[in-house]
This record gives C-alpha cells, sequence and structure tokens, in this order.
C-alpha cells in the first residue's frame, strides 16, 4: 500500500490538534507530513509522535508534492486553497461546510457510506458535527426498516463553536458566579447557567443554518428521497465537549425497540447504553474523549405508527470533525484513491 504524503491545514486550531492525536491513535501511515495554518499561528511548533514541527504558512506552493489535505481551517480558507490543491493532484478532505451540498463532492461518513469516496474529483467534504454522529446510528435502522420521517433536537456543546467559544463559557460562568457583568461575543446570549435555541444565522424559513444542514446532509448520505420529511431543532448548551440528540423515527416497516438495540449492538462505532431501570443511559460525559457514538432510551415512539425513539451522544471534536477526516484518509489510503 502507497503510503501518502499528508498536510494538516488550520493545524493549530481545537480541531486541527485533535486531527493529530487522532493521527497517531489511529497509527495512520504516511510518507511526509507537513503542518499548514493561517500567517497568525505560522511559526508555532508542535510535536507529533516525538518530532517537533514547525507550522509553516499555507500558500500555493505548501501543496507541491502533498498527496492528502486534511483542512479544518474555515470555509474561506477552503475554498481559498481548494483549486490550488487539486490542481496538484492532491485530494482535499474538507471539514468545513464550504462543498458540502455540492454535487460532485462525496459528502462521507467512514464506514456509512464509503463507496461514495469512489466519486471523488479531487474534494470529499466531511459532514457537520451533529450529522456525523446521527448517521451511525440511522444507516443500519434505515437499512433494516426504511427511514419515512426524521425529527431531530440537538443539544450541542460550545467547543462546536471553537476555542474562543470554550473560553467564553468559562469567564461567563465565573462572572455569573462572581454576581458580575459580562459582555457575551461568541454567542447572542449568555451561554453561562443558560440554554440557547439558536446555532448559526436565521434561514427564511424560520430554521437555521445549522438546522438545514442536518436536514440535508442527512438525506445527502443515506441517498434518502429529497421529500423526505426531515426537521431539527439546534441548541446550544453550556457543556464544554460533547453534543446530545434527541431522535424520533417513523419507519416505511415495523421494527421493534429490541430489534433497535440489537442492531446497533452489532454496529461499528456504537455503543448502547441503555438500561433507564438502572438510571443507565448515555451522557456527553461518557462521550468525552473517546470514539463510540452512544446510544440509550431507546424504546417505542407512541406518536407514529412504526416509530422508534432515541438519546444518541457523541464527542463534537472526535466524531463530529477529527475523527471522522481521519478515518476518511485511511479509507482512501486503502481503497487507492489518491
Amino acid at each position: 500500500m502507497k503510503k501518502p504524503n499528508i498536510a494538516i491545514l488550520g493545524a493549530t486550531g481545537v480541531v486541527g490538534r485533535e486531527i493529530l492525536k487522532i493521527m497517531d491513535e489511529l497509527n495512520v501511515e504516511y510518507n511526509k507530513l507537513k503542518l499548514l495554518s493561517s500567517p497568525k499561528s505560522a511559526g508555532t511548533e508542535l510535536e507529533f509522535q516525538g518530532k517537533k514541527y514547525i507550522v509553516e504558512e499555507a500558500k500555493p506552493e505548501s501543496f507541491d508534492g502533498i498527496n492528502i489535505v486534511i483542512a479544518s481551517a474555515g470555509g474561506s480558507t477552503s475554498k481559498k486553497f481548494a483549486p490550488e490543491i487539486v490542481k496538484r493532484g492532491g485530494v482535499l478532505i474538507d471539514n468545513s461546510s464550504a462543498f458540502r451540498m455540492e454535487p460532485d463532492v462525496p459528502l462521507v461518513i467512514a464506514y456509512v457510506n464509503d463507496e461514495d469516496l469512489k466519486k471523488h474529483k479531487g474534494i470529499i467534504a466531511n459532514p457537520n458535527c451533529s450529522t456525523s454522529q446521527l448517521m451511525l446510528v440511522l444507516k443500519p435502522l434505515h437499512e433494516k426498516a426504511k427511514i419515512k420521517r426524521l425529527i431531530v433536537s440537538t443539544y450541542q456543546s460550545v467547543s462546536g463553536a471553537g476555542l474562543a467559544a470554550i473560553n467564553e463559557l468559562t469567564a461567563d460562568t465565573k462572572a455569573n458566579l462572581a454576581g458580575e457583568n459580562f459582555e457575551n461575543i461568541c454567542f447572542k446570549k449568555p451561554i453561562s447557567f443558560n440554554v440557547i435555541p439558536q446555532i448559526d444565522v436565521f434561514c427564511e424559513n424560520g430554521y437555521t443554518k445549522e438546522e438545514m444542514k442536518v436536514t440535508n446532509e442527512t438525506k445527502k448520505i443515506l441517498h434518502l428521497n429529497p421529500d423526505t420529511p426531515i426537521s431539527c431543532t439546534a441548541v446550544r448548551v453550556p457543556v464544554y465537549r460533547g453534543h446530545s440528540e434527541a431522535v424520533d423515527i417513523e419507519f416505511e416497516n415495523e421494527i421493534t425497540p429490541d430489534e433497535v438495540r440489537q442492531i446497533l449492538k452489532n454496529t461499528f462505532g456504537v455503543k448502547v447504553i441503555d438500561n433507564p431501570e438502572n438510571y443507565e443511559y448515555p451522557t456527553t460525559r461518557d462521550a468525552a474523549n473517546v470514539d463510540p457514538v452512544f446510544v440509550g432510551r431507546i424504546r417505542k415512539n407512541i406518536a407514529f405508527k412504526n416509530g422508534t425513539s432515541l438519546w444518541c451522544v457523541g464527542d463534537n471534536l472526535r466524531i463530529g470533525a477529527a475523527l471522522n477526516t481521519v478515518r476518511i484518509c485511511k479509507k482512501i489510503t486503502e481503497m487507492g484513491l489518491f
């Protein structure tokens, strides 16, 4: 198997550092590694597998000889460098929303729709964090009973909004406890001891962009009929790490809660914790810093004929971002797609 030359674009960010951590954990094989960032962060020294790297400023020529670029530097940066990467024969695995809904760009969750990787033309998109953990749960259930309708409510941690948001939660909490005034910047409302029913900007239909990402990306990844009714409410909660989701699914065919449990117990990347009588169900603390998507509270949905309700939790910095991009990197290497 040919070993690729890999570049991490946005290496000094929260997700970029997580990507390096997971590359080490998953023992990603490579020939050469290059760490890239904005001019502001260039010159930073990072250590990886016992070797010290100086982060370089990303320029078009930075991608000469690079086979795979894992990018987590924001949509504008990805759009700027994508043509340069592709022109030089590289494959961009992009963690931003820049290319997700482009018809000719595969939107991929590793182990869910790997075959779509074969369609890439130099760019592969990593889904939104909330979508990512949801797909590992929905794919095997859809294969069994066919999704007819889907309603999702997300409870998303502040790390999904970056390091500044993490720091704002800490500072706002300290100020609140001390009885001091605090000016929130990252969020439209104070985040400490609060729940904010808005993530991203509002669209004309009254939904936020975050909510429409879950709707549209789910249809694309699972190859659902475009008319499949999906609704999402996305909420920011004062949690540092880990997204939670309440999921209500109506299927075309009958499926029992016991069947759902058994299917998910045998699904890659999913761990079932479902014994509510003994207060055993997943929380964000269970998911922090580990790979699985945890599922519990599996029960028959009494509002739908063939309905199931469940609760799922995942680490948004891992399965929601870094983990899936690294898994995609390994997949395209194994499949010889670079």
